[in-house]
């Protein structure tokens, strides 16, 4: 047998050691223990400082444009979602998103249909960001959910993402566009939120610069924002994306979403009463008394069927009529 430097005797390995040398084992078996859980507790640490540092990239990657009115009531509805936003950026611990609101963009005429917002959004955020987000006042976001579903998509490339939508048949208000087969256009349901890729961004500036925008009618601005984007089949058609959802925030689906949508109905007061509403039928000469007769008739009866008493409502306006013009 042989003597280490410690004072340990070194026995064959079917031996156990003296008692002398467990109190020395134990030390080393618990340094070692402790070693491995720090440098565990170190990964993790930097793993969830890595993933935080990452967040925080994203978060300041994209620019949330909240598609408002400036009516009181949509203002504060679009409000209370940029307060949200902000408000789970914060318990993020990471810096401000930045959060814009259509509707306070008044130095651009028909802001509201997107378009003439393509050259500033380039020129702001075109080398500092990789997303503008758009979506409605009552869209509801989970901020970490959409960053997951984003990271999915190379953001070097054009995209055109939302939730899709298409005619199951061709209809007047796209000016029956593919009347062949009206279902393999899609185009995005604003209240699920959607969104363009910077490089997309871009080259729509570029376009519109060159190329101003020739009409300000607007009939269904989602089919014709998909349609300017798509430009014949030169451009993007809308990618859809499961995640962008209209589902309600207590569906069961909601679990699976990155955005919601809100089905708030407010609270409003009496109703205003039918003699105060006026209704004006534009028709023409060759259709106007076939189109005077059938339009009198379906408002009269709508109005009828709305101010009818429900049980125990007593009905004010039962007498009153709609005021009806045609021309």
């Amino acid at each position: 047998m042989s003597r280490e430097r410690g004072g340990c005797w070194l026995l064959p390995a079917l031996l156990l050691l003296p008692p002398l040398c467990a109190p020395a084992l134990a030390i080393s078996v618990a340094a070692e223990d402790a070693k491995e859980q720090m440098e565990r507790l170190v990964s993790q640490g930097s793993e969830k400082s890595g993933k935080s540092n990452k967040i925080n990239i994203e978060l300041q990657e994209i620019v949330f444009v909240i598609q408002s009115q400036s009516n009181s009531f949509h203002s504060k509805r679009a409000e209370d979602l940029e307060r949200s936003i902000l408000k789970q950026a914060e318990e993020l611990g990471k810096e401000l998103p930045r959060v814009l609101l259509i509707h306070q963009m008044a130095k651009h005429d028909g802001a509201w249909t997107i378009l003439p917002l393509m050259q500033d959004f380039s020129a702001s955020y075109g080398r500092n960001s990789s997303w503008i987000f758009l979506c409605e006042e009552d869209t509801r976001i989970q901020i970490v959910k959409l960053l997951e579903t984003l990271r999915r998509f190379d953001k070097s490339k054009e995209w055109f993402l939302g939730k899709a939508l298409y005619d199951e048949e061709s209809t007047i208000i796209h000016h029956y566009a593919f009347a062949e087969n009206p279902t393999v256009f899609k185009f995005p349901d604003f209240a699920a939120g959607w969104a363009l890729s910077i490089p997309l961004v871009n080259k729509l500036a570029n376009k519109l610069k060159s190329e101003p925008l020739k009409s300000d009618f607007t009939i269904d601005l989602k089919h014709e924002i998909a349609l300017y984007i798509w430009q014949k089949g030169n451009g993007p058609h809308l990618t859809p994306v499961p995640e962008f959802c209209t589902d309600d925030l207590n569906s069961y689906k909601a679990v699976h979403c990155a955005t919601m949508f809100s089905n708030f109905l407010p609270v409003c007061e009496d109703p205003v009463k039918k003699e105060d509403i006026f209704v004006a039928v534009k028709t023409c000469r060759k259709f106007h008394k076939d189109r005077s007769s059938v339009s009198s008739s379906h408002i009269l009866l709508y109005s009828y069927m709305l101010y009818q008493p429900s049980a125990g409502v007593k009905n004010k306006c039962k007498n009153s009529v709609v005021n009806i013009s045609l021309w």
